[in-house]
């Protein structure tokens, strides 16, 4: 049986044909996804910046992201953390915003924008076909309706506006 996420990938993968990993350089992408940019405080942080540092001493060909999908603004950054009161950085440990990322993974910058224009639909569709799927109190989005009642406005004015194929 597949869960909700699943769900949505296959869906994604039928309706947007090239949102796929076309990343064929051979080098491993290992990712922390986070919802919010403001989701991890300095502690958390520098145990996710050590983590991404051993996985790199294992595999010194990878990269290692922290994709934030409410960024602060659209961006494909090193990562800088501070270590031991140490500002500490690595070229191969990034800070993406989604739109980024799903730029880099597909080769087009406006996959993400693409993806949210088929994501109302999809998700319909899976809760028609599959009804033990219940949507369940989300924080982000109580937060987002405290900022605008209207869905779609409040991610744009948090950071979207910022992500490729959202400008105006």
């Amino acid at each position: 049986m597949l869960n909700i996420y699943q769900s949505l990938f296959f869906l994604f993968h039928k309706k947007v044909s090239n949102v796929y990993n076309k990343r064929n350089d051979g080098r491993t992408v290992y990712v922390e996804l986070k919802n919010k940019h403001n989701t991890m405080n300095s502690s958390s942080s520098q145990k996710t910046f050590m983590r991404m540092q051993n996985q790199l001493l294992k595999d010194p060909s990878c990269l290692c992201y922290l994709v934030e999908v409410i960024a602060s603004k659209s961006q494909n950054t090193k990562w800088n953390v501070s270590l031991d009161s140490e500002s500490t950085s690595d070229e191969r440990i990034r800070r993406v915003s989604i739109d980024k990322f799903y730029e880099e993974i597909t080769g087009d910058k406006t996959a993400f924008k693409k993806i949210c224009d088929v994501l109302p639909e999809m998700i319909e569709e899976i809760v028609k076909e599959n009804n033990e799927f219940t949507l369940g109190k989300d924080i982000v989005l109580l937060q987002l309706y405290q900022k605008n009642p209207d869905i779609l406005k409040s991610l744009y004015l948090l950071a979207i506006s910022t992500y490729e194929g959202f400008k105006i």
